[in-house]
C-alpha cells in the first residue's frame, strides 16, 4: 500500500466524539485518536512515516475535522490548541506496538451485559492473546504426548516444547541455567512446596520465619501450618500508612533464628512495589534464605532474580497472560541440588529398588508425575509474545495509566485510595464512602466493568487500613485511558444517585 497516499487513514469519525456524543476534541478525545492513529501509522512503517501524509490538504475535514491541528512528532503526537500528549511508550527498534497490543486479545472484544468488556480485573487474571490460544490448540494437534519417556516423534516434540517453554522462563526471569526453573501449578503450590521441602531442613523449634504485612494468603498460611508443626515463630514487618515497608523495623526483627524470609514483590492488594533487593541483602547478612513472591511483579516490571539474589522466585502463569495451572518456582541450583523431592513418582528418578530410590536432579526431582505439559508450552507462548515489547516498555506504559488513574479516581467524591506508596505497579484499591464494595462492584458489573470487590486474599494488610474489603481495579497493558474513563463515569453516576435519593 502507497502510504503516500491519505486514503489508507480511514479512522471512525467516533474516534474525535468525548464518549458522550459531543464532537469536540477534548483531552482523552484527541488521545484516543492520537493513539489510533499511531496504531494504523506504525504498521506501515513506523518512523518513515510521510509527513504530507498529515497535512491538511490531505484531510476530509468533514471526517477529521481537528486533524489540521494535530501533529507528527518524534515523541507523539501534539494538538496545537491543546496540550502536548505523548505517546510515551513508541517503540524503539524492533519493539512491538504496544499502542495496538489490544487488538492481540480476543476476549476484548467480548460484550458483557450488552456493553463492551472493560477488564479492570488483571491483578486476579491476566487476559490472553491469540498467540497463546493458537500455540494451545497447536500443541493437542501435533505434538500432544507425554515427556522425556519415550523415542516416538510426538514424544520428542512435546519434550522440546516443554524444555523450550523452561529456557524461555530461564531468560525472562534471569536465571543462571534451565535446572533453576522448576514448573508448579502455580504460586500457591510454588510456596506450599518450599515451604514443606525447607522446613523439615531448615526449621527447628524456636527459629523464626519472617513475612511482611502485605503478604497474600498464600505467603502466610503455608509459613503459619510450618510453625504449628515445628514450634517456630512467625514474624511480619510492619508497614506506613501509605503501605510501604518500615525498612527499620524488618531489620529490627532479622537475627540469628531468622531462617526463611518470605516476601511478596508487587502487593497484590494495593500494588506497592516491595524493595525486595535490598531486604534480601540484609537477610542474607543473618543468613536466611529469601523468597521472593512474584505473582504480581512479573506481568508490569522486569524482573533478575540474579540482580535481587533471593534464593527462590515463584510466580504464576495465568497472571502472565499465560494459561491457568502452570507456575513457575526458581531456585539457585546449589541448593535446589541439596533439598530432598517434594512428591514421589514417576519422571522425578533415576532408579527405583524396594529399598532404596535414587532421585533425579533438579529440576526433575521437584517434578512428579506428568505435569502440565500443556500449559508451560502456553507459558512459554506468552512470554515470547511479552518479549515483543520488553517488559520496561510495558512498565512504562502501565505506569503512565496508573498515574492516570490515580488522579481521575482523586476526582470522585467521597472515594479514598487504599495504598498510596510512592513506587507501585497498576492497582487502584479503593472505597467510597456510603457504599458497599460489592454494590460498586456489581454496578459495574452491569456496564460490563469488570473489577475485584473484596479481600483479595490478603485479609491483614486491608484489616491494617482498618477494611475488610476494597474495590480493586488493576492495570495490564492492553488498558487504555479509556478504560479507565469508563470506570470513572460509573462512579460519579452512583455519587449522582445516592444524593438524588434514587
Amino acid at each position: 500500500m502507497n502510504t503516500n497516499d491519505p486514503s489508507f487513514l480511514k479512522l471512525n469519525p467516533d474516534s474525535i466524539t468525548d464518549g458522550i456524543g459531543a464532537n469536540f476534541p477534548d483531552e482523552r478525545s484527541l488521545e484516543k485518536l492520537a493513539r489510533e492513529m499511531f496504531g494504523v501509522l506504525q504498521s506501515f512503517g513506523g518512523s518513515n512515516i510521510p509527513t504530507n501524509v498529515l497535512s491538511s490538504q490531505n484531510v476530509q475535514k468533514e471526517t477529521l475535522p481537528y486533524l489540521e491541528d494535530l501533529k507528527l512528532t518524534e515523541t507523539g503526537f501534539s494538538y496545537s490548541n491543546f496540550q502536548s500528549f505523548p505517546i510515551t511508550n513508541i517503540p524503539q527498534s524492533g519493539g512491538g506496538n504496544i499502542v495496538s497490543a489490544r487488538r492481540d486479545f480476543p476476549i476484548l472484544t467480548e460484550t458483557v451485559n450488552g456493553k463492551p468488556l472493560v477488564w479492570l480485573d488483571n491483578a486476579a487474571t491476566t487476559q490472553k492473546p491469540t498467540s497463546v490460544i493458537e500455540r494451545l490448540s497447536h500443541f493437542y494437534l501435533h505434538e500432544n504426548s507425554n515427556i522425556h519417556r519415550a523415542a516416538h516423534t510426538l514424544a520428542a516434540r512435546s519434550t522440546d516444547a516443554y524444555e523450550k517453554a523452561r529456557s524461555l522462563v530461564q531468560g525472562f526471569i534471569g536465571a543462571g541455567s534451565v535446572e533453576e526453573i522448576v514448573f508448579v501449578r502455580g504460586t500457591t503450590e510454588g510456596i506450599n512446596l518450599l515451604s514443606n521441602i525447607l522446613s523439615d531442613k531448615q526449621i527447628q523449634a524456636g527459629d523464626e520465619i519472617l513475612i511482611t504485612h502485605l503478604e497474600h494468603h498464600a505467603n502466610i498460611v503455608p509459613w503459619q501450618m510450618v510453625c504449628a508443626k515445628k514450634g517456630a515463630k512467625l514474624k511480619v514487618a510492619p508497614v506506613d500508612d501509605s503501605g510501604q515497608i518500615i525498612l527499620s523495623e524488618y531489620e529490627r526483627l532479622l537475627n540469628s533464628k531468622t531462617k526463611i524470609v518470605s516476601i511478596t514483590q508487587v502487593s497484590n492488594a494495593l500494588g506497592t512495589v516491595v524493595p525486595v533487593e535490598e531486604m534480601t541483602r540484609s537477610a542474607h547478612k543473618v543468613g536466611a534464605l529469601v523468597i521472593v513472591d512474584g505473582a504480581q511483579s512479573v506481568s508490569h516490571m522486569p524482573v533478575n532474580v540474579q540482580e535481587i539474589d533471593c534464593d527462590f522466585f515463584v510466580f504464576s502463569g495465568h497472571k502472565l497472560f499465560a494459561p491457568t495451572g502452570i507456575g513457575v518456582v526458581y531456585g539457585k541450583k546449589a541448593i535446589l541440588d541439596s533439598l530432598p523431592p517434594w512428591q514421589g513418582g514417576g519422571n522425578m528418578i533415576k532408579d527405583v529398588n524396594f529399598d532404596h530410590t535414587t532421585f533425579q536432579e533438579a529440576p526433575f526431582r521437584f517434578e512428579a508425575g506428568t505435569g502440565n505439559i500443556a500449559d508451560a508450552v502456553g507459558l512459554g507462548a506468552a512470554i515470547e509474545y511479552l518479549n515483543k515489547f520488553g517488559m520496561k516498555q510495558i512498565s512504562a506504559f502501565e505506569h503512565d495509566l496508573l498515574e492516570y488513574g490515580t488522579k481521575e479516581l482523586l476526582k470522585v467524591p467521597g472515594l479514598r485510595l487504599i495504598g498510596t506508596a510512592k513506587d507501585k505497579a497498576g492497582v487502584l484499591s479503593f472505597v467510597v464512602n456510603g457504599f458497599k464494595t460489592e454494590e460498586i462492584g456489581k454496578r459495574l458489573a452491569e456496564e460490563g466493568i469488570a473489577v475485584r470487590a473484596g479481600h483479595h486474599c490478603a485479609q491483614p494488610i486491608l484489616r491494617r487500613f482498618g477494611l475488610e474489603s476494597t474495590v480493586r481495579p488493576s492495570l495490564a497493558f492492553y488498558n487504555s485511558c479509556e478504560d479507565i474513563d469508563a470506570l470513572i463515569r460509573v462512579l460519579f453516576q452512583l455519587g449522582s444517585r445516592n444524593r438524588i435519593g434514587i
